[in-house]
């Protein structure tokens, strides 16, 4: 039997802080305690947000918390043919439309709808896609591509769900509410996903999906906020006919307001703590680590 393989996959756009910390160091000592491998990937689709400077302090950070890992890393950025092929197979299986509404264009159609009533909201709490795209003819579509308006390619979620059937997955850690053990998955919670667009072609579903598989991902170990995603990941592993790695989502590192860290809300870094004198041992005991 192959040893299992963890991966640690944080993206490029801002300086590591301790949630990182946590979850990278919880993947390396479980990738050692079973005898496994310890992986790698930088996230780096976003091509607005990500910079080589915040790339190789990734690189220096984790190395100074003593974590060693396999080599050549894994970009995204080096691998969208990849995800053009899923996204090229799910096509083919009628599962994709092009949505052409801008970001300013759907909070519009939103706010309209909401007069009458809530619209419904994602897991994070983003609305759903509330525009007409999947209605328009193809002549339709084809035009609006011709003419090089931008676009979003969305997942019918529906015909997915239809198309996929039931799905659940077996949680080794915990969700937000507690949930562990078989979680029903519940992808329809989150609408007509995005999944790629014209300027990027892939997304953080996508991608993640296509480059476990690729890379033999047997444990996927991340934070609790990223628990229901899992529901649109095992969909997706369902259509595209790839394994399915088992789940262990984690607690999250939270500030004095019980706010989980985040680089946008500029939490505080590990080259700051570093700098004012924190050694490795003590960002295991900040994070609860032994």
């Amino acid at each position: 039997m192959p040893p299992p393989v963890f991966r640690f996959a944080p993206s490029p756009n801002g300086y590591l802080h301790l949630g990182h910390a946590y979850s990278a160091l919880l993947d390396f000592d479980l990738a050692r305690e079973r005898g496994g491998r310890f992986l790698l990937r930088i996230e780096d689709i976003d091509a607005t947000r990500c910079r080589p400077e915040f790339e190789s302090a990734i690189y220096e950070d984790l190395a100074w918390l003593g974590l060693t890992w396999e080599t050549p890393v894994r970009r995204q950025s080096e691998h969208f043919s990849a995800y053009c092929e899923a996204v090229d197979i799910l096509s083919a299986q009628g599962l994709i439309y092009p949505s052409f509404e801008s970001r300013a264009e759907i909070a519009r159609l939103v706010a309209a709808r909401e007069k009458d009533a809530p619209w419904p909201r994602d897991p994070d709490g983003a609305p759903l896609y509330p525009g007409t795209a999947k209605s328009l003819s193809l002549a339709e579509r084809n035009r609006l591509i011709a003419s090089g308006a931008p676009f979003a390619l969305r997942l019918d979620m529906e015909a997915a769900i239809a198309r996929a059937g039931p799905l659940a997955w077996r949680e080794q850690g915990a969700g937000p509410a507690g949930e562990t053990g078989e979680v029903v998955a519940r992808p329809e919670a989150w609408g007509d996903v995005i999944l790629a667009r014209k300027e990027t072609p892939t997304s953080y579903h996508l991608s993640v999906v296509i480059d476990d598989a690729l890379q033999g991902v047997s444990d996927v170990v991340r934070g609790e906020d990223l628990f229901w995603a899992t529901s649109v990941h095992r969909l997706l592993q369902q259509l595209l006919a790839i394994p399915q790695p088992a789940y262990r989502h984690h607690r999250l590192i939270r500030d004095e307001a019980s706010q989980k860290l985040s680089k946008s809300t500029q939490a505080t870094g590990l080259r700051e703590l570093r700098a004012g004198g924190a050694t490795p041992t003590k960002i295991r005991q900040l994070v609860g680590l032994p």
